[in-house]
């Protein structure tokens, strides 16, 4: 529901919520000029980016959602805002044996969101089969209330049983196994129904409820027993794996039924029908009383039945109930008791703890759970089920019409578009589950293959609607481009052509449903099924490309049109190839996509595999030479295939990198122009009030009126492109939004890279305004470049237009008049021949790739780098290091480049923790390639054995580790003959187990130096580990995730040279990796970059109303469990807590905590740092023992996941240090505090402004201590950093040298009293000496700088000063004169120590 948005102004018909924000004038942050989302990634940029530099912790929260969609509407700017009035009314529920109870409802809800309440309540949950009657009147459960006639307050709804069918009686059974199942984690460990784990409230002893004040009883600090477990303490060098899991007192479930199971006797036989039987139950209470029940049309009884004979009469008492519940509280008094209690701790839980995630999240660990009888279970293994299919009518789900048809509702207003995302995103997500489903049973064997005469690996399957491929190269299909090297990466490649063209969401275009699954070895692809596709050859199907690479190739007038479209957001050119004919055939994507007609007469494109242009680093074409940038890194390089293609975000900030450029040569010559003819005054009035006539590229060149200033540095065109490039690529980003309101045509240029806008390259405001004026005339030159490029060429005066036409060729632009690039994905593809008269064109085309190339290398790389120098980026682990590549344009196979580049870097020392993330990456991706193919020999029963002996040839230091093969009773003595259909997963060859830790690491060696061209001089796992300064636990920990091996959590040792680390027992289970498109909710993100934006120019309170808006449209799309919310709901923490609501921001917080916990898993880094923030939170609200259990656990996660050398320890580390200094634990908090500060000196530099504050914080200690001496020198070392980078007169400076003053003073105080008892003895007259224990309000001072948050006392007369200056800019930022400074307007977020 969309609650209140009453900043909006009534009175302006079209503004929508979205524009709001830009007419507050707000800097980039608010609209990027995408149209629709970028995100190449699975999950959104906010999951990377873990940002070290708490002072610019807000730009990363601004930015870490960029990857969002802009509006789907043609006329985005012409909506009428909807206003859904949310007026919700209290109704009262009498259900039979309670008392009425009242319920609060809105009126947009549905009957059956009641029924779903009922079923949750503790006292009416065992109902399943009931109608809601108002007046008598049965309600229909699909009506919404508001259109049910007289419901209103204070209406009494009755609950009234109704007789129960077939499928009514299985959901009571299924909803009442549930019930009892519902504090049981083993759903969790398995992976299913979406179930994932939350340790939170361990830590947290329950919720945190009741605003935060709960158990604080008298001084909290008696009570708190302060010391880690001695794995966490600085310096330690063990990993323990079990404190990952700790265990959960309430798990331990109270018994309340042996067994409950379908009976043998099932199902009734025809003359029991009759009688109204529908099924029969067995069941094995506590007090092992063996019953037998009927579920009957009335409800459930006692038969007479046993095990072996079958006697359906009643029993005497039948005790004839119409809930289950009942029935079993009068036979068994200990389920009476127990489920009830079950109950109760059932409804206490957190509600995120126990609501499905809308993707299944894996756990690589899990303990050994019980194997208990589940009726329900073993019946699900048996169907075909799939959620809950048999309640949906039509039985299997029609994955394509559902996935087609919620793409083509109507999206033309607010609510609108909120129900068409929200049907895309909840079809996507059953789409993964059900795809995941499928492919797990193809390769376990468990589908018959469409072609089964064929061998295993040409098989395909189709399960469930859904069509399934192998990952294998399939009749030499791409023998041409790397066999089945190609044929392995074609699926995602295709994937993220699938991903680019949904976002684009050209209406009747369409896309099949893709899913890439990794299980076992294999890879296999999930399709959705075009209809009448499996009727008719491919030949006659194809009306549009090519199925043969381009050998014959057809195209279609209505395929153009639409693939048009797509063409400016995804930078396709249109093009012309020969067919076999040699005739000219005009396309408008790769020859290999195919366009389809299916039999509903929609528009379809497969083989989207080339959707984004060849990456020539990795692509060696004879006769071509590559730039020099590409050439000194020893490129371009042999690849395992040719699709290697260049990234949809490093196109975007090619792009962007282009106009930049662009602006700068027409502004340059403009002036020049203007230089030579000043004497004569131009006509430049005139060009300016030119009429507007925008062609197809106005809305995309008119788009930057705020170009940075500094970007036009004429220095930086001149300059080394390395060093120049990656400030112009942020400037790039930050300047590129759409501030013309008036064009009603919103831009379509792709969206903004997201990793550039974070490089910070953004220099201060202040030297770009004086460059303005140091250069005249500069300001004036680049707008009438701006009203140039505007135009369409006509009523220009011939010189600008030249103007323009030597810029645009000089960035490689498409059109002569206006800025625009695009790619031709068909260059340099095998097989495919282009007309004689496109020649200079596609020559043109070639060097665009050669130069996107080199500046992957030159720019994006180094750009990379340098944001991890300044803690802009901050990879924790394998998947944050591959995002902060992957929002840069990178992809992972340039991996041992990066590395490379890091080793020359001079600064190597400062980048240690992410050389050694990236080392650690690309050791397990080695690894994970030779496991994929280990295992496709490897036959079912001997699955644990190989996956433990691999584990053990990579991770042990046991050197003769030899695999066990399984037990010999098992192994058929007559091997049988070869058959040929065998299933997909079932080699049954045990060359595995030959396998020797030397052999593996060599082949490791050597795929590292094949794939990633980087040398590993390493023979042995422990030779890894000295070098590099590994883990062997992080090790584990990558390899399991990649590979989906799940683990049983105990203490490994790694290092035993007598045993192997791991038996065949410790192997749990192997899990699908799975790759799936994201769909986003579009208005939601953009209220939440509204809110940002707001919020950075210290509009905290309407930020924070947009921002719970975006909260409340995310959940409308998305339910209640997504990152997107999770990063929504962070931010609010911050807010509140920033506005002074701590308790209101303590429960935001831990939602976030559970949230990330649930969706992204119990260690990921976003995950860490939510701990870190809950637990800031909690000291404010005064509970220290829970502040410092939390901190503990963040320090645990960060030992496991990447080690105690890294930047964002010395964060946690100063954490813990402060608040233990507030329960004055000197010398525990002094062990982290100086932790802490050697970390800081080594990635910050000795001279940062983070070291003198770390100084301070340990002087403090030292004070408290009475040790002054060693006080005074910390401070003395703090003092002159201040001094050296601030000057004397700054407060920072001011402040310590004061410190230092006191301190001196105490030292001075404390030596006299000592001479004085030397002197005279016991009868000394001592004065008293102050020592403080530091007061909690200092310590929570102490711990907002560090954490980045600083309150600034705005006096009623600064308020004022400020909305002054603020319109000021935004009249500036109209007439486009000043550069809206992106990073220095956060008001209230930004702690101001320039950091340096």
């Amino acid at each position: 529901m969309v609650s209140k948005t009453d900043d909006i102004p009534a009175s302006v018909p079209d503004c929508n919520p979205v524009d709001l924000a830009d007419e507050a004038g707000d800097g980039p942050e608010t609209r990027r000029t995408s149209e629709k989302d970028s995100c190449c990634c699975g999950h959104s940029a906010d999951t990377a980016m873990v940002n070290g530099d708490r002072a610019h912790e807000h730009t990363e929260e601004a930015e870490s959602k960029q990857d969002g969609e802009a509006d789907g509407g043609e006329d985005s700017n012409e909506q009428e805002v909807i206003v859904i009035q949310d007026t919700g009314f209290t109704v009262k529920i009498q259900a039979p044996g309670t008392e009425p109870f009242d319920l609060q409802v809105s009126p947009q809800e549905m009957v059956q969101e009641i029924h779903q309440v009922l079923m949750d309540r503790e006292d009416t949950c065992h109902r399943t089969c009931f109608s809601l009657q108002l007046d008598g009147n049965v309600l229909d459960n699909f009506a919404e209330l508001k259109s049910i006639e007289g419901l209103q307050e204070g209406s009494l709804l009755k609950v009234v049983e109704e007789p129960y069918t077939v499928r009514e009686a299985r959901i009571h059974v299924r909803h009442i196994r549930d019930l009892l199942k519902s504090l049981d984690p083993s759903d969790a460990y398995n992976g299913v129904d979406c179930n994932s784990l939350s340790f939170l409230s361990i830590f947290t002893d329950g919720d945190l409820g009741d605003s935060g004040k709960r158990k604080k009883k008298g001084n909290e600090l008696e009570q708190i027993d302060c010391t880690p477990p001695e794995h966490i303490l600085p310096g330690s060098k063990e990993r323990p794996l079990v404190p990952l899991q700790p265990q959960n007192k309430d798990w331990k479930p109270t018994q309340c039924l042996k067994v409950l199971t379908m009976s043998g006797w099932n199902p009734p036989p025809g003359n029991r029908k009759m009688h109204g039987d529908l099924m029969y139950l067995y069941i094995v209470t506590v007090e092992e009383r063996h019953v037998s029940l009927t579920a009957s049309t009335r409800g459930f009884y006692l038969n007479q039945s046993t095990t072996y004979t079958f006697n359906p009469k009643p029993a005497n008492p039948s005790f004839l109930s119409h809930s289950l519940v009942e029935l079993l509280s009068q036979i068994s008094p200990a389920f009476k008791k127990n489920f009830t209690a079950l109950q109760k701790k059932r409804v206490q839980r957190h509600p995120f703890e126990r609501i499905a995630t809308p993707f299944q999240v894996y756990s690589w660990t899990a303990p050994q759970v019980d194997h208990a009888m589940d009726c329900v279970r073993a019946e699900d293994a048996y169907t075909s089920r799939l959620g809950y299919e048999e309640h949906i009518p039509g039985q299997t789900r029609d994955w394509n019409e559902e996935l087609q048809t919620t793409r083509e509702l109507p999206r033309k207003n607010l609510p609108e578009r909120l129900l068409r995302e929200r049907a895309i995103f909840k079809v996507h997500s059953d789409f993964a589950a059900a795809a995941t489903r499928g492919a797990m049973a193809v390769i376990d064997g468990n589908v018959m293959a469409i072609n089964p005469g064929e061998e295993t690996k040409m098989q395909m399957f189709i399960w469930n609607n859904i069509f399934f491929s192998l990952g294998f190269d399939v009749r030499d299909h791409y023998r041409e481009l790397g066999g089945d090297a190609a044929a392995h990466a074609a699926p995602t490649n295709d994937l993220n052509g699938v991903r680019a063209y949904g976002a684009v969401d050209v209406e009747g275009l369409y896309t099949l449903g893709t899913v890439v699954v990794d299980y076992r070895g294999y890879r296999v692809t999930a399709q959705s099924i075009i209809p009448g596709i499996l009727e008719r050859e491919q030949e006659q199907s194809v009306i549009y490309g090519s199925i043969d690479f381009g050998k014959t190739v057809v195209t279609h007038s209505k395929y153009l049109e639409l693939l048009d479209k797509t063409s400016r957001p995804l930078k396709v050119q249109k093009h012309s190839v020969l067919n076999e004919k040699e005739e000219t055939v005009e396309l408008c994507s790769s020859v290999e996509c195919k366009g389809i007609i299916g039999n509903d007469g929609r528009h379809y494109i497969l083989d989207l595999l080339r959707t984004f242009p060849p990456d020539l680093n990795f692509l060696p074409v004879d006769g071509e030479e590559l730039s020099p940038e590409s050439q000194r890194l020893g490129l371009p390089r042999q690849h395992r295939h040719r699709l290697a293609c260049l990234r949809q975000e490093l196109i975007e900030a090619f792009v962007e990198h282009r106009y930049l450029l662009f602006m700068k040569m027409a502004a340059l010559q403009l002036m020049q122009q203007k230089a030579n003819k000043d004497s004569i005054k131009t006509d430049a009035p005139a060009i300016t009030e030119t009429s507007e006539t925008p062609t197809e590229s106005s809305a995309d060149t008119a788009r930057t009126q705020t170009t940075a200033a500094e970007s036009s540095n004429p220095a930086d065109v001149s300059t080394d492109s390395t060093s120049q490039s990656d400030s112009s690529t942020s400037a790039a980003s930050q300047t590129a939004l759409e501030s013309d309101e008036n064009s009603s045509k919103p831009t379509t240029n792709g969206p903004v890279d997201p990793a550039a806008t974070q490089n910070g390259g953004c220099k201060s405001p202040l030297e770009g305004k004086e460059l303005e004026e140091s250069i005249p005339g500069l300001a004036q030159a680049k707008e009438l470049a701006e009203t140039l490029v505007a135009e369409d060429g006509s009523g220009i005066d011939p010189k600008s237009r030249e103007v323009v036409l030597n810029a645009c060729k000089a960035v490689g632009s498409i059109s002569n008049t206006s800025f625009d690039i695009r790619f031709n994905p068909d260059i340099f593809s095998p097989g495919v021949s282009f007309p004689e008269d496109s020649a200079e064109d596609v020559q043109k085309q070639k060097q665009l790739l050669k130069d996107t190339a080199a500046f992957l290398v030159s720019c994006q790389i180094p750009s990379l780098v340098k944001d991890c120098l300044d803690h802009s980026a901050l990879p924790m682990d394998g998947a944050t290091l591959t995002e902060a590549l992957h929002q840069r344009g990178i992809n992972v196979r340039y991996l041992g480049t990066v590395l490379e580049f890091v080793d020359k870097t001079p600064a190597k020392a400062q980048l240690e923790h992410f050389y050694r993330i990236g080392i650690t990456e690309l050791i397990t991706r080695c690894a994970k390639h030779i496991f994929k193919t280990y295992l496709q020999g490897v036959e079912l029963s001997a699955l644990s054995a190989a996956v433990s002996h691999f584990l053990n040839c990579f991770l042990s230091s046991f050197p003769d580790a030899v695999a066990h093969l399984p037990p010999d009773e098992l192994v058929s003595r007559r091997k049988s003959r070869k058959r040929r259909n065998r299933v997909p997963g079932g080699g049954d060859n045990t060359a595995w187990a030959s396998l020797t830790p030397s052999e593996l690491w060599k082949n490791i060696a050597s795929e590292a130096k094949s794939y990633y061209h980087f040398t590993l001089q390493c023979e042995s796992v422990d030779q890894v580990v000295e070098k590099y300064g590994l883990q062997k636990i992080t090790l584990l920990r990558e390899i399991s995730i990649k590979t989906g091996i799940q683990i049983l959590i105990k203490e490994c040792n790694f290092d035993s040279r007598h045993k192997p680390a791991f038996t065949e027992e410790d192997i749990l289970n192997i899990f699908p990796v799975v790759k799936h498109v994201n769909p986003k909710a579009s208005d939601a993100f953009h209220f939440f970059q509204s809110g940002q934006a707001k919020v950075q120019q210290g509009f905290l309170k309407e930020g924070c109303e947009l921002i719970n808006e975006a909260l409340n449209l995310f959940n409308n799309v998305y339910g209640a469990m997504h990152v997107e919310i999770c990063a929504c709901l962070r931010l609010l923490a911050r807010l509140n807590y920033i506005m002074g609501d701590h308790p209101e921001a303590l429960s935001n917080q831990q939602k976030a905590v559970l949230m990330s916990e649930r969706v992204l898993g119990i260690e990921h880094p976003n995950t860490i740092q939510e701990y870190m923030h809950l637990a800031l939170y909690c000291f404010a609200n005064g509970q220290l023992s829970t502040a410092l259990k939390l901190l503990y656990r963040a320090r645990y996660l960060m030992l496991l996941v990447c080690g105690e050398d890294h930047p964002e320890m010395a964060l946690i580390d100063s954490n813990i240090g402060l608040v233990l200094h507030g329960v004055m634990e000197y010398d525990l908090s002094l062990r982290f505090l100086e932790n802490s500060l050697t970390n800081n000196t080594k990635y910050h530099g000795p001279r940062s402004l983070k070291v003198a504050l770390s100084h301070h914080l340990v002087a403090r200690v030292y004070e408290s201590k009475a040790e002054f001496r060693s006080a005074l020198q910390h401070e003395k070392e703090g003092y002159t950093i201040y001094k050296n980078q601030m000057g004397e007169a700054h407060e920072k400076t001011k402040e310590s040298s004061e410190y230092l003053k006191y301190l001196t003073q105490q030292a001075v105080a404390l030596q006299r009293t000592m001479n004085e008892i030397y002197k005279n003895g016991s009868n000394a007259s001592i004065t008293p000496l102050k020592f403080t224990a530091p007061s909690m309000a200092s310590v929570l001072e102490q711990l907002n700088i560090i954490n980045g948050i600083i309150f600034i006392p705005l006096s009623q007369k600064d308020l004022e000063n400020l909305k002054a200056e603020v319109q000021r800019r935004q009249q500036l930022q109209e007439l486009g004169k000043i550069d809206e400074p992106t990073e220095d307007t956060p008001l209230e977020l930004e702690d101001k120590i320039p950091i340096d």
